[in-house]
Order: C-alpha cells, then structure tokens, then sequence
C-alpha cells in the first residue's frame, strides 16, 4: 500500500461579512477552493493583485471551501460576494434565484474519469452497475460524468442503478480507491493524477477526453448580482483577475510554485511538485467562456432533475470583462 499524500480543503481562511459599496470600512470577501483549478485566485492573492487593484479603502478577506455547493451556499447568504467555483452549482441555484452570474472564465479542463485499478473497468461501458465518486451531488464533474455517459448509453443515479454516483471530498478519492468503496472517480486535478500515482488508479479518459474535453469549462468566477452591480468593483476584481491568469500563462513554474506554498501555508501539508506540475499540463487558464458548452451542462441538470428549468438567460455576463480587455 503507497502512502496517501492528503490535505484538507476546508480550512477557512477568514470569515468575512459584505459591508456595503462605500466608505473606508467597505469589505469584499473572495471565495474559493485551495487546489489548481483556482490556480487564478490563488496567483491574484499571493501576488497582491486584489490589493493593488481595489486600493486601500478595501478591505479583502478570503473564505476557501471544498465543494460547490457550499461555495454557493455561503453566497446565498452574503458570506462571499464573489470568487471562483464550477458552473455546475452556479447554474442550480440560478434557475431557481437568478442573483448569481458568471462574470469571466478561470480554468478549461482540469477534471478526468480515473478508473480503479482492482474494478476491472477498462471502457465506459464497463461502468455499467459500479460505483464512481463525485466531489458532491451536481458539481461540474458530476454533470460532465453524466455527459460522458451518455456516449454509451448509461445513466447515473445517487440511489443505485445503472451507474452509482457516491459523494466523496476528492481528497479521499485515494483511500476510496486503495479500500475498494468505489471503483471509478471522476475528479479534478491534481487528484485524478494522484489517483494515478499514488493509488494506482487507471486513466479512463483524460482532460482532453472527459465529456467536452479541452473545451470542457471547470472554473469560473462567480458573483452575486450585488457584487456585479458595482461596477467599480467587479472592474477591479476582474482586472486583478486578469492579471493573474495572464501571470500563469507566461509564469507557469512560478505558478504552481506560487499555488504550492498557498496550499501549504493552509493546510500545513505539501503538495508534490511533479504532481502539481503534471496535473497543470492537464488545464488551460483563461477568461473564455464556452457558453454553449454551459448551456447543455444546464439541459443535463434538468434531465438529472437538480433544477426544474434549463433556461439560464442572463446568468453569463462578460460585459464589464469585455471592458477591461
């Protein structure tokens, strides 16, 4: 057995509280998860962007979380006001409280089908009647699984059937597999390669296979209409944002150097270079956003009954992004 690198991704940094839109006692809480496909955030706070681009009458306090769904709840309750996270999660809540909106894209790619090793899976069609793990119930990769699926005739279920989803913090994806609780993972990096690596997991389809592939979009940023309605400061935000991903794209090493240290000042846990450094080559970061490509996510939630309507109209807004560009 090959000893299972972990750290947790539920550390909350600090717990900040939205203080209005003026005065010097204005604060803005930035929400996101502490792995690559944040690589974005990440870069933005350790380099200072947010610092410089929203001045000193701005206060920025953090809040990381492991899933989606939390993510979003924390914004439904003003506990963020903007960050990064899946569209997956988004877009449930916004069919059904339209105060959410996608304001530039973050990450392309970035999540895999990892198969295990003991399950015999070696096609899609071999999942038929196993158990694959998701980060949680109608998250991205959840939604790209069902995507996948639908190549081969399978459906997914979280109540047994064809395919069995099973919700599992992707950090104990690797000892899900090492003691046999589920036979495939479909998850983001750098876990999918640490499935690989660590617990001798089998690559069912690669980021550049998995559902739309290199087009799938795993990360966006994500703010509350509030938030969005300052156009000052969703302006500073993405501009800030920007730079960030334009620093990744020409400093790729000193990225995932960058990312390496936020994790372990965090967690106190270190993640291992040649992981991080495969697990990049498996994304791309970008503003863009494939909103056609969000627009069938939303047609697959509704057949998987998360929401009751795919209309999405109005939840993708790259106007103030556009004008910064």
């Amino acid at each position: 057995m090959k000893k299972i690198v972990q750290f947790s991704l539920s550390i909350i940094v600090i717990i900040g509280v939205l203080a209005g839109c003026s005065g010097d006692d204005d604060t803005v809480t930035i929400g996101y998860f502490p792995n690559l496909t944040h690589i974005a955030s990440i870069v933005a706070l350790e380099q200072g962007y947010f610092e410089e681009e929203f001045g000193d009458d701005i206060t920025i306090d953090t809040k990381t979380f492991n899933n989606g769904g939390l993510f979003m709840e924390a914004m439904q309750t003003d506990e963020i006001d903007v960050g990064t996270v899946g569209p997956g999660p988004l877009l449930n809540i916004y069919v059904k409280n339209p105060e959410f909106h996608i304001i530039s894209g973050a990450v392309n790619g970035g999540a895999v089908l990892v198969a295990n090793k003991e399950s015999g899976i070696e096609s899609l069609e071999d999942l038929d009647g196993k158990k694959v793990a998701i980060p949680v119930i109608g998250s991205t990769q959840d939604v790209m699984l069902r995507k996948a699926l639908q190549e081969v005739d399978l459906e997914a279920t979280s109540s047994g059937g064809t395919v069995e989803l099973h919700a599992a913090a992707p950090a104990d994806t690797p000892t899900l597999f090492i003691q046999d609780s589920v036979d495939a993972a479909a998850t983001q990096e750098p876990w999918g390669y640490i499935l690989e690596t660590q617990a001798e997991g089998n690559l069912l389809l690669g980021w550049d296979e998995f559902a739309w592939g290199e087009e799938s979009t795993n990360t966006v940023v994500a703010a509350s209409s509030e938030f969005k309605g300052n156009e000052e400061l969703s302006e500073q935000y993405l501009q800030a944002h920007n730079r960030a991903v334009e620093f990744v794209q020409e400093n790729p090493e000193e990225a995932q150097d960058l990312v390496i240290q936020h994790i372990k000042d965090l967690t106190g846990k270190e993640i291992d270079k040649e992981e991080t450094e495969v697990a990049f080559s498996h994304l791309q970061v970008t503003t863009d956003v494939n909103e056609q490509v969000i627009q069938e996510m939303a047609d697959i939630s509704k057949d998987a009954g998360y929401v009751d309507s795919n209309d999405i109209d109005g939840m993708i807004d790259l106007s103030i992004l556009e004008g910064i560009k």
